[in-house]
């Protein structure tokens, strides 16, 4: 006899908003409403992952970024469903507000999408009723200077929007000494408001280039593609080449003996040289590894990763998928995504001039002297700076290994100790095998390791390249997420014959839409993915590698602009503080 499936609560948006002000991690996927504390401690992508989806509608997400196996995993924290579409809050690790339930709370509330637009008003303005408010992290923001304005007026405007002043003048007595008070503050507003300006302007031109973010169009957006997902896996896309893999590692073993055979003549430079390029190679399987493109089973695949990145190449797939992971979410976003925080040498977006919290390292980015003087010279730095990169990513490595960051319970507790093996095994086949013992000299050994890092250099061009020169603007939580990844993520175009130096990162939006698919299938999604974009109106990113790089110097020296015009403003701000106009 068949056992009866069960049944779950019908849950009302005010009862949802209450077990997420308690703190609970609460989400929804596929119209059934989940609670993620139980498994926080075990997703081997990390917490922070998960607390970017609170009071979100998951579904795309959880399904472009998990086999079928762990969303079903996933269907064992069901609590409750919904009715009709859902209306996103703004996650708490986002500065969201949520209110508690109070005793005369109607629990059965109205959750059209109405009283979704007004809960999301007061989520990001916070709510004059009686309800207490609570956030389950401390908000990276303050009061949005886009969004609270009225989110209609936002949504639907069709033409170029005008920007208004965020500060007030309070009001004040007409004698010599107020009027004097009235103009400080007004050149403080004028300080303090120039950032929330090019914020608005941001919003703004993404709001006129991209398509509205109202329900329909933006549910119009999801559901074809929803059934582009449909098509790629029928059309066997989602299967990995394994032939392709066979021709990696010949290309891969070639690299490492000839590293090996220019050691032993002591050429080497071109040792470094081929080493670095080894590396360079390894990290395109790693992406596929850590995103179970290869095998498609987690454990499989992560081991496989591991040995790629920590036995070979002394970097932690760990740290990767737990900053990976945050980024295919937030994609772009300066206080939230990792790949776009690294003050004080580069910033992309004029908010990072404002010293924003990051929520993913937990601490605040100044904007200090030393971010002042690299951002005014980044645009040159640019390329110089991206050869160190690797050095960088040591660092993040054993930070991640040694504090523990990862999992320790569940499937995935494991990986740390055997990422530890890796790294020990890393150093010392290529610290002490190579460096110190097969290199003669101190001067040698320096060049050895210069060269053969900088060699990585385009790995990390191209991964910035991808997205420092996209939009950062944040358009709230009612925007799709395909239409998120395609706003935030440029593609590169190149010839065929040219795929195996790109490793598959030159199809970043591609693979932002759909993570799994392993890289050697991307040139053919490009095709079904453009149709997508050309049918929804959604602008597709493609620039040719010159052009890219235009793009991203530009951005860079847009910003660096946006500084000294902040300076400028600070400096007439200082100098209103002299009570006898001296400065003016």
């Amino acid at each position: 006899m068949a056992m009866a499936e069960k049944t779950y609560p019908l849950m009302s948006r005010r009862q949802i908003e209450g077990l997420i002000a308690e703190g609970k991690s609460i989400f929804i996927l596929d119209q059934y409403v989940l609670r993620a504390d139980p498994w926080l401690p075990y997703h081997p992508g990390g917490d922070k992952a998960i607390r970017h989806m609170v009071g979100r509608d998951a579904t795309d997400e959880v399904t472009i970024l998990h086999s079928a196996e762990a969303k079903a995993q996933m269907m064992r924290y069901r609590i409750g469903k919904i009715q009709g579409r859902w209306v996103n809050f703004v996650p708490p690790i986002q500065g969201g507000k949520f209110r508690l339930l109070a005793g005369n709370d109607d629990e059965d509330g109205d959750d059209s999408s109405q009283s979704g637009q007004d809960d999301y008003n007061k989520n990001v303005r916070g709510s004059s009723t009686a309800s207490p408010i609570t956030s389950s992290q401390s908000s990276s923001r303050g009061p949005s200077p886009v969004f609270d304005q009225d989110e209609s007026e936002l949504r639907n405007r069709a033409g170029p929007g005008r920007s208004h002043r965020a500060a007030s003048v309070s009001s004040i007595s007409s004698t010599e000494e107020g009027a004097k008070g009235e103009e400080k503050k007004q050149q403080q507003d004028d300080g303090m408001t120039y950032l929330d300006m090019q914020t608005k302007q941001a919003v703004s031109l993404d709001l006129d280039r991209y398509p509205s973010l109202d329900s329909s169009t933006q549910d119009n957006i999801v559901q074809k593609y929803r059934a582009l997902n449909h098509r790629i896996k029928a059309e066997g896309l989602y299967q990995c080449n394994y032939w392709a893999y066979a021709v990696e590692i010949s290309r891969y073993s070639l690299l490492f003996s000839g590293m090996l055979l220019f050691l032993h003549w002591g050429w080497y430079v071109t040792s470094a040289a081929l080493l670095g390029a080894f590396w360079h190679q390894l990290v395109f399987s790693a992406h596929d590894a850590g995103h179970m493109g290869i095998t498609h089973n987690f454990q499989v695949d992560t081991a496989l990763g591991i040995v790629i990145a920590d036995f070979l190449g002394g970097l932690s797939l760990g740290w990767w998928k737990r900053s990976h992971n945050v980024h295919h979410i937030v994609t772009n976003s300066p206080e939230h995504d990792p790949d776009i925080e690294h003050m004080p040498f580069f910033a992309v977006s004029h908010r990072l001039l404002g010293s924003l919290r990051s929520t993913y390292y937990d601490r605040v980015m100044e904007y200090d002297a030393a971010a002042k003087f690299f951002i005014g010279i980044q645009k040159y730095t640019y390329y110089i700076i991206l050869l160190f990169g690797r050095f960088n990513l040591y660092r993040l490595s054993w930070e991640y290994i040694i504090l523990g960051l990862g999992p320790r319970k569940g499937p995935a507790r494991w990986h740390r100790w055997l990422e530890l093996a890796g790294q020990i095994f890393f150093w010392t086949w290529f610290g002490y095998g190579i460096v110190y013992k097969s290199i003669p000299t101190g001067w040698d050994r320096f060049v050895f390791v210069m060269v053969s890092h900088m060699v990585t250099m385009p790995v990390h061009l191209q991964i910035t390249l991808s997205h420092f020169a996209m939009s950062t603007a944040d358009l709230g939580p009612h925007e799709s997420f395909p239409q998120k990844m395609l706003r935030t993520t440029m593609d590169v175009d190149c010839p065929q014959w040219l795929d195996f130096f790109h490793g598959g990162l030159q199809f970043q939006a591609i693979h932002h839409l759909y993570p799994r698919i392993p890289r050697h299938n991307l040139r053919r999604t490009q095709k079904l993915v453009q149709e997508f974009c050309d049918e929804v109106d959604i602008p597709y990113a493609l620039y040719g590698f010159v052009g890219g790089n235009q793009q991203v110097i530009g951005r860079l020296a847009e910003v660096s602009r946006q500084a000294a015009i902040l300076a400028k403003c600070q400096e007439v701000l200082a100098q209103s503080d002299d009570p006898f106009g001296h400065g003016h």
